[in-house]
Parts: structure tokens; C-alpha cells; sequence
């Protein structure tokens, strides 16, 4: 049976180029090829379990919704999946922000068919971290500066406001305190139709299904603690 994988890029060309490489080996089958990062959220919401991809590769710069933002929901809500960043930066802010939001490996775009294929076994089979070698000796440049990570790393509660507008916010950090609807509309003085209007925008907005998914990934990220 095929390895099921993934793809999310903004880039037309880019796109083109990647299922060409992954086109030469039959052993990858690409259920999913995202435009953004919401998309890829969208399509993944509507596939069956047994269909989820078991390697996704992200790019980073898409707009809708970016690929570290991207990779941090999708982790929380599919624990399962492993991400595999392809994209041109090799910055070390952009490396560390990624392995933090969950990332299994960073390679470069101008890799070959062979090292995606290789990147892929790497993560399931042998439980790897590939990368490039160039973004490889940036992790060792990382390390070697011995620089406390916090100081770099961006914090995940601003993806919550980016995300949702205030009010979706204060619905949902009350949803997720088990408030009902006829409950919060009386907290907030709106209708309980109201409420539950901003509730499905909260849910088509982070791409969930059901209430305990979006309590499950406030709580995966920490965005009321």
C-alpha cells in the first residue's frame, strides 16, 4: 500500500514541479495538494481517517493562512500526521519556529525526487529529522550559539487573534469554559442565534468540526492559559 502524502504551496509552478518529482515513485500517493494553509485544513476536515495523509510537506510563506501557523493547528487536531517543511528559507528564526510548532524535517525547494522520497522513509521508518544540509548546519550554528530558544520564538496565543475576530474570541474562551449557548448569549447580552452564528464561523474558521475539537486545540495551544 502506498505511503499517503501531502502537499501545500501557493506557487502554481511549485506545485507542478513537486508532483512531478513525487509522480516517479508509486510507493507515494498525494491524496491532498493545498493552495494555503487553510485549504490544506479544509481538505483534510473532509477526508476519512483512514485517507489522512502520513507525511504532509508545507511551505512556509502562503497567504490565508501560513505554513508554521498552519502546522501548529494541524498537530494539535492530528497528532499523527508528520510535517516536513519545503520551502527557499533557511533562516534560523524561521528553523526553530518550525520544529517548534512541529515540524519532522526542513529541506530546501531545490531538493531532488530522491531526497523527498528519502525524507519521508526517514520520518516513518527510521523516526528521522530530515533536512537539507545546508538548513543542517544552521541547526548547528543554533545550537552551538547556546541562546535560550524563548528569545526567538514567537508565542502561539497571537494566533488567536489573528485568527478570530474579538468577539469570536470571547465566545469561544467561554465555549471552552463549558458554557452553552443560551448561557453566553445572557453573559454577552446577544441572541442565542447570534451566538451560535459566531460558534460555526469559529469552527469554519479553524477548521474543525465540533466543540470538543476546538476545546481540544485551545487546549493544545494554551490560547487562555
Amino acid at each position: 500500500m502506498p505511503t499517503l502524502i501531502a502537499f501545500a504551496e501557493d506557487n502554481a509552478i511549485n506545485r507542478k514541479t513537486f508532483i512531478s518529482k513525487v509522480s516517479q515513485y508509486p510507493e507515494l500517493s498525494l491524496v491532498i495538494t493545498a493552495l494555503d494553509g487553510a485549504d490544506f485544513l479544509e481538505q483534510l476536515k473532509g477526508l476519512p481517517h483512514h485517507l489522512h495523509p502520513q507525511v504532509v510537506f508545507m511551505d512556509l510563506e502562503m497567504p490565508q493562512m501560513e505554513g508554521i501557523q498552519t502546522i501548529r493547528i494541524a498537530k494539535a487536531l492530528y497528532p499523527a500526521i508528520h510535517f516536513i517543511v519545503l520551502t527557499v528559507f533557511d533562516d534560523e528564526d524561521k528553523i526553530f519556529e518550525a520544529i517548534r510548532a512541529g515540524a519532522s524535517g526542513y529541506l530546501l525547494k531545490h531538493e531532488k525526487a530522491e531526497a523527498i522520497k528519502n525524507a519521508v522513509e526517514n520520518v516513518l521508518v527510521d523516526g528521522g529529522v530530515p533536512m537539507s544540509p545546508a538548513i543542517a548546519r544552521k541547526a548547528m550554528e543554533m545550537l552551538s550559539k547556546a541562546q535560550p530558544f524563548h528569545q526567538t520564538a514567537t508565542t502561539t496565543a497571537s494566533e488567536v487573534d489573528i485568527i478570530l475576530s474579538a468577539r469570536e474570541k470571547e465566545i469561544l474562551q467561554h465555549t471552552i469554559q463549558g458554557l452553552d449557548a443560551k448561557r453566553i448569549a445572557s453573559l454577552l447580552g446577544l441572541s442565542v442565534n447570534t451566538v451560535r452564528k459566531h460558534t460555526a464561523n469559529i469552527y469554519a474558521r479553524l477548521h474543525v468540526n465540533s466543540k470538543a475539537q476546538v476545546m481540544h486545540l485551545a487546549h493544545e495551544l494554551k490560547w487562555f492559559h
